[in-house]
């Protein structure tokens, strides 16, 4: 059986036997490899009423409980509905609020510690929620869907690419790091905020991800991307080049048609709006902030913007897979009805 302090039944009457034979603490620690805090745990329990077998738990007693599967169920029902179902005036669960809410609906009196530790041992863990937008484009299924389409039935002279800005703040991102309990790490400002960006495309097929910086988020540093891939893509190799982008203003400027116009092996697929889920380089911009921008340390900004070109140069290629997304119902019906189109033309 797992030893895990009072978890244990076997260990907790063989503390009690060894007391009763009048044992100090410390022989009794020796003897089942335990710490002392374990049998002076036990022995407060014993002298507030806990016996064992006893269903009933106490503040002190509480972590002598299981998460039992009825219990767990229950527990879960909780999580899965809001706190105002509850009565609660409250957005957001909390470890004390579960344990009253349990208490009402079980009868079962535990300490908010406890409701905490059976949320870890169910891989519950306490994060920051992330805002979304709401995805309402009345065009989303059929864009989604021509994506895939093409994803799906990509030729051997063809390279489909997702594309996106990056924004590099001189100002770090704030984020979660190990450091000593009672203790929280300073990262200095560098005073007044700098801002440098970067285009990029991650390519379907290799996984590699092509990018250029520049000062300004205007068309000018789309169309230097673009410039790159022309080098990357040439001609004699590629027939055509599927660049998929969102609807942000700079890759619908007059300027880029022109590019296009100019080079008709380029065509450009476009995502629905708010739906950044949908785009893969997403992740790899996520890494790039979580691996080099976050709780940074840099004073200048040509040293930062440098730390993300190294980054994106020394690692990848990241092999990523559409999201679910695509998968949607809706999508593959559209998806099928678009096939049946092609074979029909």
């Amino acid at each position: 059986m797992r030893r895990l302090r009072l978890l244990c039944p076997l260990l907790r009457l063989h503390i009690l036997l060894l007391l009763a034979q009048h044992r100090s603490p410390t022989d009794i620690a020796d003897w089942l490899f335990c710490s002392r805090s374990s049998v002076y745990e036990v022995a407060a329990c014993w002298r507030q009423g806990w016996r064992p077998g006893r269903v009933e738990v106490t503040a002190e007693t509480d972590s002598v409980l299981l998460l039992a599967p009825s219990l767990r169920r229950s527990l879960l029902a909780l999580l899965a509905r809001p706190p105002a179902a509850e009565g609660w005036q409250r957005t957001r669960w909390s470890c004390a609020s579960l344990a009253l809410s349990l208490h009402a609906r079980r009868g079962l009196q535990v300490s908010a510690e406890t409701v905490r530790r059976w949320l870890h041992q169910l891989g519950w863990r306490w994060k920051r929620a992330k805002l979304v937008a709401k995805d309402k484009d009345p065009e989303r299924v059929p864009k989604l869907a021509r994506i895939r389409l093409i994803w799906e039935t990509l030729r051997p002279r063809e390279a489909l690419l997702f594309a996106d800005e990056l924004d590099i703040h001189l100002l770090p991102k704030s984020g979660y790091q190990w450091m000593p309990q009672g203790t929280q790490v300073e990262v200095m400002t560098p005073g007044k905020n700098q801002k440098h960006y970067l285009a990029g495309a991650w390519d379907s097929h290799t996984g590699v991800v092509h990018h250029c910086c520049g000062s300004r988020k205007t068309n000018q540093l789309f169309r230097d991307l673009l410039d790159a891939l022309t080098r990357h893509y040439p001609a004699r190799f590629y027939d055509r080049v599927y660049v998929v982008v969102d609807n942000y203003k700079i890759h619908k400027a007059q300027a880029v048609e022109r590019w296009l116009a100019a080079q008709p092996r380029f065509h450009l697929l476009w995502l629905p709006t708010y739906c950044p889920r949908a785009n893969p380089i997403e992740r790899i911009f996520g890494d790039v902030h979580d691996k080099v921008t976050r709780n940074h340390k840099r004073k200048r900004l040509s040293d930062l913007v440098a730390d993300v070109d190294r980054y994106l140069h020394q690692h990848g290629p990241w092999p990523y897979q559409l999201s679910t997304t695509y998968q949607e119902p809706t999508i593959t019906t559209m998806l099928k009805e678009l096939q049946r189109t092609q074979q029909v033309a």
